[in-house]
């Protein structure tokens, strides 16, 4: 979605375009599709849990029902020092574990730099998108860089088929 800094709101929830026929290719093809996110907003107090469920709720209704297999998110703030809190992968371990799901044959989407590190440390595929902070980013050697979701699903389903 777009970024809308600590969205503790409903209604500053938007999809970008393209996003959920971008997913429905790679689940026609066999992907299980998690969402990973740092959500230190709750740690730092400024928006609660519930909010969150709330903005993660109008994401999911605006993207379509049962696109996405699970959410995780890390509440923490950064000096909390957890092992869930991106660029740490302990979100994506969990993910596998629960989802069976092979990091080695998976990839990780993202637009900042905590993304695609984390990502490396879970041993899956990084492509960096150049939405949201994407273009801020230093670009430290995730195996793609591309314009936005659509770009990452045409990498993904490439790059898969060798």
């Amino acid at each position: 979605m777009h970024d809308a800094d600590y969205c503790d709101d409903p209604a500053k929830v938007k999809v970008f375009e393209g996003a959920a026929d971008a997913i429905q290719q790679l689940r026609s093809q066999g992907f299980k599709i998690v969402i990973v996110t740092n959500q230190s907003g709750i740690g730092r107090g400024y928006m609660t849990e519930e909010a969150y469920r709330a903005v993660a709720n109008e994401f999911d209704s605006q993207l379509g029902r049962d696109l996405i297999d699970a959410t995780y998110f890390c509440p923490h703030s950064p000096a909390d020092a957890c092992a869930c809190r991106k660029p740490e992968p302990g979100m994506l371990r969990q993910a596998a574990e629960e989802h069976q799901i092979d990091l080695t044959k998976s990839y990780l989407v993202g637009d900042k730099d905590s993304d695609i590190d984390c990502g490396k440390r879970a041993g899956t595929k990084t492509v960096l998108v150049q939405t949201g902070y994407g273009p801020s980013a230093d670009h430290d050697g995730p195996d793609a860089v591309v314009a936005d979701i659509k770009s990452a699903t045409a990498f993904i389903l490439e790059d898969s088929a060798k």
